[in-house]
Order: C-alpha cells, then sequence, then structure tokens
C-alpha cells in the first residue's frame, strides 16, 4: 500500500458506517492523520480504534457541532488537509424520515433531511475553508446521487438535498480554486450499506431493482471509497469543479 496521504490531515463526516468507513479505512492505511465524525459515536470510536484515528461525535445539521469538529481535526497542528463531507440521511432510515413526493412530505422531514444532507455539506466547507486558505490550500469531496443528476420519483426531499450539493460543489470550486482549493463531488448510484437494504430487499421481493444498473449490480462501499480517495489525492491535482457518477452506468442510460 501506498502512503500517498502520510503527513495529511482527513476528516470523513459519516465515517463511522458504510462508504464512509470504508473510506476512513483507506485513508489511514495510506497514511492519513484520519477522524472518524458520526453522529454514533461509539461506532466512530471503535473505528477510530481499529485504523488507529481519531473519532469526534457531532450531529452535522447543528452548525456548532460542525464547527466544534473542524476545530478538533485541526487541533493538533492547526492544518486540515481533506474534507469528505459524506454524512447523509436516505432510504435507508426505517421511517426515521419520511420519503414521498413534496406532496406528501411533512415540513419537519424536509427540513430535517435539508439540514443533514445539504446544510451539513455546507456548514463543513463553511469551517474547512478558512483553515485551508492559510495552509495553502486543500481538498473537498462531497458525497451527492444520482438523485441529483437523474429524476427518481418518490424521495423529493432527498433529491432536492442531493442535487443542492452538486450546486454547491460547482459555485465552491470557483470561488476557492484561486487559493488552491480542489472542490469535487461524487454521486453514487445504489451501494451495498445498511442504508438502503431495506429498501433492496423489499424491491427484490417484488422482482425489481433499485434501478437498472448496465453492470448488473450495485456498489460495494469500498468502491466509492476508492473514487473518494482518487480526488483526494495528487492523481486528480487539476480535478476540480466536477460532478462524477459512479453508478454502474445507470446514468449513461
Amino acid at each position: 500500500m501506498s502512503a500517498r496521504f502520510a503527513g495529511k490531515v482527513a476528516l470523513v463526516t459519516g465515517g463511522a458506517s458504510g462508504q464512509g468507513a470504508e473510506t476512513c479505512r483507506l485513508l489511514a492505511a495510506e497514511g492519513a492523520d484520519v477522524v472518524v465524525v458520526d453522529w454514533n459515536g461509539d461506532a466512530a470510536q471503535r473505528l477510530a480504534h481499529e485504523i488507529g484515528g481519531r473519532a469526534f461525535t457531532a450531529d452535522v445539521s447543528r452548525e456548532a457541532d460542525v464547527r466544534a469538529m473542524i476545530a478538533f481535526a485541526a487541533a493538533p497542528t492547526g492544518a486540515l488537509h481533506i474534507l469528505v463531507n459524506n454524512a447523509g440521511v436516505g432510504f435507508s432510515e426505517s421511517g426515521r424520515f419520511r420519503m414521498a413526493s413534496v406532496v406528501d412530505t411533512p415540513e419537519d422531514a424536509w427540513d430535517a433531511i435539508l439540514a443533514i444532507n445539504l446544510k451539513g455539506v455546507a456548514m463543513g466547507c463553511k469551517h474547512a475553508i478558512p483553515i485551508m486558505v492559510a495552509q495553502g490550500g486543500g481538498v473537498i469531496v462531497n458525497i451527492a446521487s444520482i438523485n441529483a443528476l437523474v429524476a427518481m420519483p418518490g424521495a423529493d426531499a432527498y433529491t432536492a438535498s442531493k442535487g443542492g450539493i452538486v450546486s454547491l460543489t460547482r459555485v465552491l470550486a470557483i470561488d476557492w480554486g484561486p487559493k488552491n482549493i480542489r472542490v469535487n463531488c461524487i454521486c453514487p448510484g445504489g451501494v451495498d450499506t445498511p442504508m438502503i437494504a431495506g429498501v433492496v430487499r423489499e424491491l427484490a421481493k417484488q422482482g425489481r431493482e433499485l434501478h437498472p444498473i448496465p453492470l448488473g449490480r450495485i456498489a460495494a462501499p469500498a468502491e466509492i471509497a476508492r473514487m473518494t480517495l482518487m480526488l483526494a489525492s495528487d492523481d486528480a491535482s487539476y480535478v476540480t469543479g466536477a460532478i462524477l457518477p459512479v453508478d454502474g452506468g445507470a446514468t449513461a442510460q
């Protein structure tokens, strides 16, 4: 394994499970000082212990929590080189928020989904960018969804939040490129994580798929993580403002 990220401080939100956890593992394996951030503090601590990283408990919908997590990440050296805004709420939440058309989405669910998925990304960028400017540059990778790129009815608040991430990524790339800060966005399709497991099982009972995928399967979490590392690395040194579908060809149709 290479040490592409030796000496780099990397913070991953939603880092205790799924593709976030795989991202943390791969970053640590390549030398990064990884800060695992999750609302589930116990899970974050377990993963941080596993990979030799640090853990922080935060609700990314709260600016005070986000400010504190960024300060915690930067505390040892004053640096934050990589921010992965991965935390999000989606279909898997077992009724935590109602996923429905805009007509049928309760106001509190709309507000909560937008706060976690979009505001959380915005607040992470808000508090990370000044540190990155001061140190001469940095990298932000935002995780959106193919729902931001193609119409997939039935989860309109989720879709709006992920579309907002795409647009925010583009404007931040333009605004902060002159300060050597690269901002890119990954739009995964279905990923084999607990977040969508219930939906996939229910569709399978009906003989249906999540959506047609030319490669014939949903992604493994590590497949999204590897693309995140590519965008965070110097291999992508001339890439900013990119919106990258990682979806097995779903959006090519």
